[in-house]
């Protein structure tokens, strides 16, 4: 996916971010890899070994090449999580708009969601300073429009969607804390559950969290075997509720 040039800027310059940087000079010998390649390197060692695997020394050594020679592709292991990111983002297109934008939201929740799923690493990365490559901005560029009828302003927007994927992040991270402790304990939840029946049954008795205990006894959704999706999909409901009603309300 092609994103913003600038023809007027110097080839070649590291001040450029990356996307505005010719992944190969004008002149000289080919390159033996793209940023493609060191992304897609780069992306397999994180899903299998975590993002703190990731280094240039190791995607070099997967390459076949240089630590040094990774230079020539980008400057820093930040330039490296960029490439990773947008790569990532990249394996699926924004939902088709259909202009009801509750509707519109819920397939970016859910796509956003996938993804991270797909990638546990993207969940752990700093989500206060976007990535800017072409796929990023184009998953922004869908995000936003689908409140662009709405009259809200540019801040609102801003807060609103950031409600939204501050909601899908959270539970993202909640989803995969879930599965490395299963990991490390070797107890699914339902095994785990019912290591703590006698703890619970002291609680009960203790008399003193009654509200706690209600929960404990009547929620159906820990015991689910989907119960990721269904907390997923019921959360989803109440925050674009909360959306709905502010903007009645504003």
């Amino acid at each position: 996916m092609d994103g913003p040039t600038d023809d007027t800027a110097p080839r070649g310059s590291a001040r450029l971010p990356i996307w505005l940087r010719a992944e190969r000079a004008s002149r000289g010998r080919r390159p033996a890899h793209s940023r493609a390649d060191i992304a897609a390197v780069a992306i397999r060692v994180a899903d299998a070994d975590g993002i703190e695997a990731v280094s240039l020394r190791r995607v070099a050594g997967e390459l076949g090449t240089g630590t040094t020679s990774l230079y020539r592709y980008i400057t820093s292991k930040d330039e490296l999580f960029d490439l990773m990111i947008d790569s990532a983002m990249g394996e699926r297109e924004p939902p088709a708009p259909t202009g009801d934008w509750p509707a519109d939201l819920r397939a970016i929740a859910h796509e956003t969601r996938a993804m991270a799923l797909s990638h546990p690493w993207l969940a752990t990365l700093p989500a206060t300073r976007p990535v800017l490559g072409p796929n990023s901005l184009a998953w922004l560029e869908a995000t936003y429009a689908t409140m662009g009828g709405l009259g809200l302003d540019a801040d609102e927007t801003l807060a609103q969607v950031g409600t939204l994927l501050t909601f899908v992040r959270g539970h993202v991270i909640e989803e995969l804390a879930e599965q490395e402790a299963a990991r490390r304990s070797g107890m699914d939840m339902t095994a785990w559950l019912e290591a703590q029946a006698h703890y619970g049954e002291l609680i009960f008795s203790s008399g003193r969290y009654p509200h706690l205990s209600r929960m404990m006894l009547e929620a159906e959704t820990p015991h689910a075997g989907d119960r990721f999706e269904r907390a997923f999909r019921r959360g989803l409901d109440l925050v674009l509720a909360g959306l709905a009603h502010s903007r009645s309300t504003a």
